[in-house]
């Protein structure tokens, strides 16, 4: 299993780094700009697939080494496999909003743009559109729809800020929290589906490892699990119950990963608006327009949260904004908890299969067939 970090720490670090310049003074396409020449200065000298240009000097290992450095300390890339990502998704969105800045378009529409081109789809990706584990139809897996989805986030806010005329530096940085806790909980649920794995894969190994041990031994194993009455039987059980345990496998892992693609982010966006001074049900709807555009998986569970707080605020006297803030980060700890629950169960939830369906496949495959070739050949019963 791959140990890369999850796609969307990338969208969290650009998003983080952007909080910073601006901060400091950076005008927001500045920024882009900025951001845009250290991508085209990391991704230079390499193909689409990480591959040396033609004509470039430097052995493949000294360059994958050296732009491997220089996408950590720009990107908060980990490995070198987060370089064909950084040059992916993440440099097409940076160059978008950068040319966007410096022409005077809109960033969040050239962000939504760069992420539908890059997927291939047309449209924003939504939650539960695709399988979080394995690659969907669009062959993109679930993780990297976390990360569209990101993208597709700080559209979101961006948009919003710019309406409501709120700090896009604090905004940004509540966002990168926000991506941080998301790559965390996938992090969470790799280690949790490390052993189990592992332990299914060395399972599903051994009926070949009993067959070629018992053809060690002199024993015709392979003639009688293919060409024998009891063998085929035995074949075609245990591949049953292989192929069944891989699917309910698959079942519990894609039940476990599930994501909610929300996260709190329209209280979030209502919760912005409401720092730019707007007033309350200006705020909502403008939230309720981002959403809807940008983010249409976080749907209307999020809008009645973000009612509930707003009468909340108008029978107490008190301001809405932190109380967004705070529901907001509240979601998003609930969701965490969530997530540390589902991966704590799936540990335990995988030895099921394993021991109805795989541990039985093994009996079939391996070791009754050992069995019938032994007595094959003191009776000669075939």
């Amino acid at each position: 299993m791959s140990t890369a970090e999850p796609p969307i720490e990338a969208v969290a670090a650009v998003t983080e780094r952007l909080a910073v310049l601006l901060a400091a003074g950076v005008s927001p396409h500045a920024a882009w700009r900025y951001l845009a020449e250290e991508a085209a200065e990391a991704g230079q000298g390499l193909g689409a697939a990480g591959e040396p240009r033609p004509g470039h000097a430097g052995s493949r290992a000294h360059r994958a080494t050296h732009l491997s450095a220089r996408v950590h300390t720009r990107f908060g890339a980990r490995s070198a496999s987060e370089v064909e990502r950084m040059t992916a998704l993440t440099a097409t969105v940076v160059r978008a909003a950068a040319r966007a800045g410096a022409q005077g378009r809109s960033i969040p529409e050239a962000i939504r743009a760069a992420v539908a081109a890059k997927g291939g789809t047309g449209t924003a990706p939504s939650a539960g559109s695709e399988p979080a584990t394995r690659p969907g139809r669009t062959g993109r897996t679930g993780r990297e729809l976390r990360s569209e989805r990101a993208w597709l986030a700080l559209a979101a806010a961006w948009f919003v800020a710019g309406e409501a005329g709120a700090p896009l530096a604090a905004t940004l940085r509540e966002l990168a929290t926000a991506f941080r806790e998301q790559a965390q909980l996938e992090r969470e649920l790799a280690v949790a589906l490390a052993g189990p794995r592992s332990t299914a894969r060395l399972v599903g190994a051994m009926p070949v490892i009993a067959v070629l041990f018992g053809a060690l031994l002199g024993f015709d194993t392979v003639h009688t699990l293919f060409f024998t009455p009891p063998g085929l039987a035995c074949l075609g059980l245990g591949t049953l119950l292989v192929w069944a345990a891989g699917r309910w496998s698959a079942s519990l892992v894609r039940r476990a990963a599930r994501d909610t693609g929300g996260l709190g982010l329209t209280v979030e966006l209502a919760a912005i608006a409401m720092t730019g001074g707007m007033a309350a049900e200006r705020a909502r709807a403008l939230a309720a327009g981002a959403a809807e555009r940008y983010l249409p998986a976080a749907g209307g569970i999020e809008l009645a949260v973000v009612d509930a707080v707003l009468a909340l605020s108008r029978r107490a006297g008190v301001p809405a904004g932190e109380l967004l803030r705070s529901e907001a980060r509240q979601a998003r700890l609930r969701e965490r908890s969530a997530g540390q629950q589902r991966a704590a169960r799936l540990g335990v939830s995988l030895m099921i299969p394993l021991g109805l369906c795989v541990l039985p496949a093994f009996m079939l495959l391996g070791v009754l067939p050992l069995l019938l070739s032994v007595l094959s050949s003191t009776l000669r019963l075939f």
